[in-house]
């Protein structure tokens, strides 16, 4: 039997044995671009940032509460009607 998810794609991220991932494999898991994940760090939106050693890391479990809260869809709502967006 084969199981087929529709609408989702699987994303490869690296995640540390914190938890933290780096900006570019968490733009992958919120399927956005690193400058977007920059600008919402910037504005203080978006999924809380954590900064080591001059980086910006995301917990893992910070994205996935980002994506659950529709807080995401929200934004893509928003970008939508205003015309903008990726």
């Amino acid at each position: 039997m084969t199981f087929v998810n529709e609408g989702l794609d699987h994303v490869r991220v690296r995640v540390l044995p914190d938890g933290r991932v780096n900006r570019s494999d968490s733009a992958n898991f919120l399927g956005r671009k690193s400058k977007t994940l920059a600008m919402w760090a910037m504005e203080k939106r978006g999924p809380k940032v954590v900064r080591v050693g001059g980086r910006c890391f995301y917990m893992l479990d910070d994205l996935r509460r980002f994506v659950s809260s529709g807080s995401e869809a929200a934004y893509q709502a928003a970008c939508n009607a205003s015309g903008g967006g990726e």
